[in-house]
């Protein structure tokens, strides 16, 4: 299935969960078929099967299913307990920087404060001037779990979306004393969707391509099956220090192509700039720089 936010653009309701029929397709309304559903998607995933079974019937039934020009994705998460993050995760990212294969996962976080959905914008902080794309797969928790072994890691794993690490370059490389929290997780630095697709619906997400374009040129192309660290490794390796919940994401790290590694100068978004990041079987969101 696709899980969605979303809101209904003929109504004032707020924003509810949903199921996509296909990429850009139609939208089922859960809560139209169960008012037990919750309207958020972090109380959608602490429902556990029991609220995948509702969503499974909803679609099955053919009913409650809005006209997508009526319908408006938000972010599929927006409201996680954590906002993890993984960097140097692809071995030709890494040979793109000359830094040696991490033997272990490089782990950073953003505030969920960041979190904007594939179509909304990315705001230009007038603090930087060194605005830089990364195109991730996202992990998303869909149970809580501790000291997670590796061999039950995917029964953790509700599915995959898009991200975008937007990242201010200056403030990650060159100040706050070394630390990259300030350069990741200014407003709007973590655009996600378009859906959460189950991992049911992906015959391996490590082998899936995934690019980035700004204005239409591709910056970033590449395949999951360049991760270092795969979804299980990660899942047990991130559950040995923090507690992870339902609707918890995991950015899994960015490909070759960045800005900032761009010979012979660097090159970063500006405002107007309009910046894709698709997932072969999961989609694109697209967000433009004001």
């Amino acid at each position: 299935m696709r899980l969605v936010q979303f809101c209904d653009t003929k109504s004032v309701r707020s924003p509810r969960v949903g199921v996509e029929l296909g990429n850009g397709g139609d939208v089922v309304d859960l809560t139209a078929c169960d008012q037990s559903v919750p309207a958020d998607m972090v109380g959608f995933l602490r429902g556990g099967a029991s609220m995948l079974e509702i969503a499974k019937k909803a679609v099955e039934s053919g009913q409650y299913v809005l006209q997508r020009e009526t319908v408006q994705l938000r972010a599929p998460v927006t409201n996680p307990d954590k906002v993890l993050c993984i960097g140097n995760n692809y071995k030709d990212h890494c040979a793109e920087q000359g830094v040696p294969v991490p033997t272990e996962p490089v782990v950073f976080s953003k505030f969920s404060s960041t979190i904007v959905g594939p179509g909304d914008d990315i705001i230009y902080p007038d603090v930087s001037d060194a605005l830089d794309w990364e195109v991730e797969l996202v992990i998303v928790i869909g149970k809580e779990g501790k000291n997670i072994k590796e061999s039950d890691a995917m029964d953790y794993v509700i599915g995959y979306t898009v991200g975008h690490d937007v990242s201010a370059r200056d403030w990650q490389l060159k100040k706050n004393g070394g630390q990259w929290l300030l350069g990741k997780t200014m407003d709007s630095f973590c655009p996600i969707g378009p859906a959460i697709v189950t991992k049911d619906e992906l015959s391996d997400p490590h082998k899936l391509g995934l690019r980035c374009r700004v204005n239409g040129q591709t910056m970033q192309n590449s395949n999951t099956d360049q991760l270092v660290f795969k979804t299980e490794a990660l899942v047990s390796h991130l559950s040995r220090f923090v507690t992870l919940h339902p609707g918890d994401i995991i950015l899994t790290g960015t490909p070759p192509g960045v800005g900032v590694f761009r010979k012979p100068n660097p090159i970063y978004l500006k405002r107007g700039d309009v910046v894709e990041c698709e997932i072969d079987g999961i989609g694109t969101i697209t967000n433009k720089v004001v």
